[in-house]
């Protein structure tokens, strides 16, 4: 089973547990950069450069977010959002942000509402000294080109012991705080191979590469963190890793 089928699976059932009225209205709207991260948030980011978007669903007066390149509007119920065909981008952002939601306002998932301001800058130190706390020096593969992170990543740990892959053709074969950034359609497999720990968006569970990530460090038998807010009510509901320091 799909990690996200899997997550819904685990909502169904714990909205099933809960008596949760599948009735209850969800509405999902996009977000401006400036209202995601905030307008003191570096143009770095991809959000800020209009390659992402970030959508917000509110149930029962809880936020949840998700990032994704595909974003659209909703307005429905409980009951339809479990119901949505998850094989489109689209929906799975609409899905993944109302989980979010949901089990926000049920108080099994935290931080799932994006940083803001400066946050996000200091964000890439605060997972850099985790990483090296909990999974010790060694070389870190970067699943998504975060800058802040990347370039946190490679302040402490030298562009070295970094590599980053990246689904962006505008990132792809340049170089970022020294690391040179590979192709993440060709390149996944190379990375796992050359690094001892994973580090990997939270967005790969929009965007449908969750999944072989997932399963090409498990066979690797190498761990894999996943960052940031949209991976929140998953990780939860599913005990994946994830770091995110300053979600709200």
């Amino acid at each position: 089973m799909d990690i996200l089928t899997h997550a819904r699976q685990r909502l169904v059932g714990l909205c099933t547990e809960q008596q949760v009225d599948q009735g209850k209205p969800i509405i999902v709207r996009q977000l401006s950069a400036e209202a995601a991260i905030g307008p003191g948030a570096s143009d770095d980011f991809a959000i800020k450069r209009g390659k992402e978007r970030v959508i917000e669903a509110v149930f029962d007066g809880a936020r949840g977010q998700a990032f994704t390149d595909q974003p659209s509007d909703w307005q429905g119920t409980l009951g339809g959002l479990l119901g949505l065909d998850l094989s489109a981008i689209a929906n799975r952002a609409l899905f993944v942000a109302g989980m979010n939601a949901v089990l926000r306002a049920y108080g099994v998932a935290a931080g799932t509402i994006h940083c803001t301001d400066d946050a996000p800058e200091r964000c890439g130190p605060a997972i850099a000294e985790q990483i090296e706390r909990e999974r010790g020096s060694g070389r870190i593969g970067l699943i998504g080109l975060q800058p802040a992170i990347l370039g946190a990543l490679a302040w402490r740990f030298s562009p070295d012991r970094v590599r980053v892959i990246d689904l962006d053709p505008d990132n792809i074969d340049t170089e970022r705080s020294g690391v040179p950034v590979w192709d993440g359609r060709e390149d996944l497999a190379r990375l796992v191979d050359w690094c001892d720990v994973g580090l990997a968006t939270g967005s790969s569970i929009v965007n449908g590469t969750i999944d072989d990530i997932a399963e090409r460090f498990r066979t690797a038998g190498k761990p894999v963190v996943f960052f940031g807010n949209t991976i929140a009510g998953a990780a939860a509901l599913l005990g994946l890793a994830r770091i995110c320091p300053f979600g709200q």
